[in-house]
Parts: C-alpha cells; sequence; structure tokens
C-alpha cells in the first residue's frame, strides 16, 4: 500500500508534461491561425524575411566597401 501512495504522489514527470500541453496548444493555435488567414499570413512572413534578407546584404555591401573589401 505504501508503494501506491508513493507513485499516486509522486510528480517528477510533471513539469515535463505540463511544458508538452503547453507545446501542443501552442501548435494547434497555430495550425488554426494559419488555416484562417488561408495563405495570407504566410505570404507575410515571407515578405517580412524577405526585407531583412535584402537589408542585411545592403549592409553587408556597405560594410565591405567602407572597409575596402570585395
Amino acid at each position: 500500500m505504501n508503494t501506491i501512495n508513493k507513485f499516486i504522489n509522486d510528480e517528477s514527470g510533471q513539469g515535463i508534461t505540463e511544458y508538452g500541453a503547453i507545446l501542443a496548444f501552442v501548435a494547434i493555435l497555430v495550425a488554426v491561425v494559419f488555416s484562417i488567414t488561408q495563405g495570407a499570413l504566410s505570404s507575410a512572413i515571407s515578405k517580412a524575411f524577405s526585407a531583412v534578407v535584402s537589408q542585411l546584404n545592403a549592409l553587408s555591401s556597405a560594410a565591405a566597401s567602407a572597409s575596402g573589401g570585395s
């Protein structure tokens, strides 16, 4: 009986289970948002990343020309 009580009261795996539940909830939430926006969100994210990449390329070119590199 003591072993059963120890097993019931043991909470050592509780934290990882809670993190797993939160991760599953976020994954479902993201899937719902993507399905509601029907691809509009995906193109907006793509445009944002493209803008960041072009800005980084411009900064890289400016730094290379300022340092005398190629």
